[in-house]
């Protein structure tokens, strides 16, 4: 068998619950395998090979270690500074808190959800005008190119375990959408953002009814031209 035959890998890409990282989890394990590794699409925990790596992206459930010891390495990507920011939706919570400037941490399994030890972490910076839909475009595309790159690495990584004291963030419900009619769109405007116009939209509850408030980005505004001058 020559090296390359030797390079190749065995890798699970995981998502267990079907969502918005599903393409993204798909277009990964197209790019593995074209780059002729033995990868595949995983939903359920049992359909996870023994191999070398599985990636577990957008999971919601705590994985048995029956499964963990399938694989040498068992990541996860998480969209904070470790161990800030543990639990739901890191992405969202921090852009509700002003902050356009996202960690995005890849971490090992560990028994404790979201406390492995760190393996790589990258930056992803927002300019304060983006939308749900094209925030989690740029984080899907994020994790991709991370563990794309995990792949490639020749030797084992190093690893750092995480310092510092741990933060958490609940779970979000679609009560989390309300709005309130009578605040400035300006004060709201990073909720707004983090909305999903299908799944959760943004709602508020005046004289009676419940109205529904969709949100599009319709692109910059054109610079005026003084037609007038000469």
């Amino acid at each position: 068998m020559n090296t390359d035959q030797l390079a190749k890998k065995s890798i699970s890409v995981v998502v267990d619950t079907p969502g918005w990282f599903d393409p993204f989890a798909k277009s990964l394990s197209d790019i593995l395998c074209q780059q002729g590794h033995r990868a595949k699409f995983v939903r359920n925990y049992a359909e996870v090979d023994e191999g070398d790596i599985a990636f577990f992206l957008s999971c919601t459930r705590i994985t048995p270690i029956s499964i963990l010891s399938r694989n040498e390495w068992n990541l996860v990507v998480h969209a904070s500074d470790l161990p800030k920011g543990r639990g739901f939706s890191p992405l969202v919570w921090q852009i509700l808190e002003g902050v356009n400037e996202i960690p995005v941490t890849m971490i090992l399994m560990a028994e404790e959800v979201d406390a492995g030890d760190i393996v790589m972490q990258r930056q992803l910076k927002f300019q304060g005008h983006e939308l749900n839909k094209e925030m989690r475009a740029k984080l899907g595309q994020s994790i991709v190119e991370m563990c794309v790159d995990f792949v490639k690495i020749p030797t084992p990584p190093a690893r750092r375990i995480q310092a510092g004291t741990p933060s958490w963030y609940r779970r979000r419900h679609p009560q989390d959408s309300r709005i309130d009619p009578l605040k400035t769109i300006d004060s709201q405007f990073e909720l707004f953002r983090v909305v999903d116009n299908d799944s959760y939209p943004a709602f508020f509850d005046y004289r009676g009814h419940r109205f529904i408030v969709r949100i599009d980005d319709a692109g910059k505004i054109p610079v005026e031209t003084d037609q007038k001058k000469s």
